[in-house]
């Protein structure tokens, strides 16, 4: 029961600084600060510098902004539009129609995002119109789009992964070749679910799409190129080994300009939006990361991390039932703190406990993102539902009701992979030429 008082006081340090409206990143280092002062007796300033500069200094890490600026430029050009053009002709003879675009329109677009919120409004700002203009169910145009979005987190480049790989030093390639098939089993899910409620809904009684020739179907395929050649030399450069993510990263953002000098919309305005759209993003995830890296090493001196996992393992829980509690944790957590706060927090914790019971980590990142997606959609943080009622005018109640199939899907999909580990780990230990 002693290691349980530190824990207590943790918590109660850390619920009392984000209650008071304190960010995220600095409520850390607080939490940290006041576990150093009491319970160690090294110096907590040389520390917290050590640490934080340590911490910040990654070369991994120079991946992350790289691909937020790449999110930024891509929301300012006509892509959006390019997408829907060129996917909706061939998503409007499938059951359910044109509401495979959201879940085909998140997908492509996470592919070059890494952003779910990115995502979101990107494809939103052109679906939701066309899809209100058509007749579909509201509720159906939200919800199939909130729960879409989240795709963003984990199709690569994905930026939960990427905070996920530098926090247990892992390989970021490797995490982003395990996203790409449950990303997508998990897009396929959500469409056959469109499919299965539009025979259901007696409401779904959409405006019929003009009947298009396979020929005209395939001369609109043409708006997908650009993004379609982006993904490739972002993920293909990975997968051969040709760059790291890093590098890849670099790809991405010179490609994306020239994407959007293409379609004209790359001016000195836009350019300048989009880059401190990307610093701001960036340094709000670096102050995250750094709180958490000191806040890691103040548990580590109290013995925290260890005697926790050391009282999981003396319940003698077997792998299921630790990924079970752990879902359970992570839905609860997720309800009051944003995917990257979620997983930064709590790794340092957790990541014994799965090493201890024969998790593989690779796995687990996606298992995480997963269950993470499930807090973009869950009140009252769920930070989808905020962009969506921002988009929509609707109220968080309406939007979170709206959601709710996609949030049971996304348990499916946690069974699912539990059922079937292979398919996180397939292409990352298959990779030829991986790359650190």
């Amino acid at each position: 029961m002693s290691e349980l008082i530190p824990v207590a006081l943790f918590l109660l340090v850390l619920f009392s600084l984000l209650g008071a409206g304190v960010w995220v990143g600095l409520a850390l280092m607080g939490v940290a600060w006041f576990g150093m002062e009491m319970f160690t007796t090294r110096p907590v300033g040389d520390a917290m510098m050590t640490t934080i500069w340590r911490s910040s200094s990654s070369w991994t890490l120079t991946a992350l902004p790289l691909f937020i600026w790449m999110g930024e430029i891509l929301y300012r050009t006509r892509l959006s539009e390019d997408m829907f053009r060129g996917l909706a002709p061939w998503m409007a003879r499938l059951p359910g129609g044109l509401l495979h675009t959201n879940v085909a329109g998140c997908t492509v677009f996470a592919a070059v995002s890494g952003s779910s919120a990115a995502t979101l409004t990107t494809v939103g700002k052109m679906s939701v119109p066309e899809l209100r203009r058509r007749g579909y169910p509201e509720r159906l145009v939200i919800g199939t789009l909130a729960g879409a979005a989240t795709l963003g987190l984990m199709i690569p480049p994905s930026l939960t992964l990427i905070v996920y790989g530098v926090t247990i030093n892992e390989s970021i390639t490797k995490l982003f070749m395990a996203g790409i098939v449950p990303g997508l089993v998990l897009a396929a899910l959500f469409m056959g679910y469109i499919a299965i409620i539009s025979r259901i809904a007696p409401d779904f009684r959409p405006a019929p799409e003009p009947v298009m020739s396979f020929a005209e179907r395939v001369r609109n395929s043409r708006f997908l190129i650009p993004v379609l050649i982006l993904i490739t030399a972002i993920i293909g450069s990975m997968y051969t080994g040709i760059a790291t993510a890093t590098e890849a990263a670099a790809v991405g953002v010179v490609g994306s300009l020239m994407l959007a000098a293409a379609q004209r919309s790359l001016t000195w305005s836009s350019f300048i939006s989009s880059l401190m759209g990307a610093v701001r993003t960036s340094a709000m995830i670096a102050l995250i990361l750094a709180g958490a890296s000191f806040l890691s090493l103040s548990m580590g001196f109290t013995g925290l991390p260890r005697a926790l996992a050391e009282w999981i393992g003396a319940l003698e829980l077997g792998r299921f039932q630790l990924l079970m509690a752990l879902l359970v944790f992570y839905i609860v957590i997720g309800c009051f703190l944003d995917g990257i706060s979620a997983v930064v927090l709590t790794i340092a914790v957790v990541e014994p406990m799965i090493r201890q019971a024969g998790i593989d980590v690779i796995w687990f990142g996606i298992f995480v993102v997963v269950v993470v997606e499930m807090a973009q959609i869950t009140p009252p943080v769920g930070f989808n539902l905020f962009v969506l009622q921002g988009m929509t005018g609707h109220s968080m109640a309406y939007i979170a009701r709206a959601a709710l199939p996609m949030f049971a899907i996304m348990v499916v999909m946690v069974f699912i992979l539990i059922a079937f580990p292979g398919l996180a780990t397939w292409l990352p230990e298959n990779m030829r030429h991986a790359v650190p």
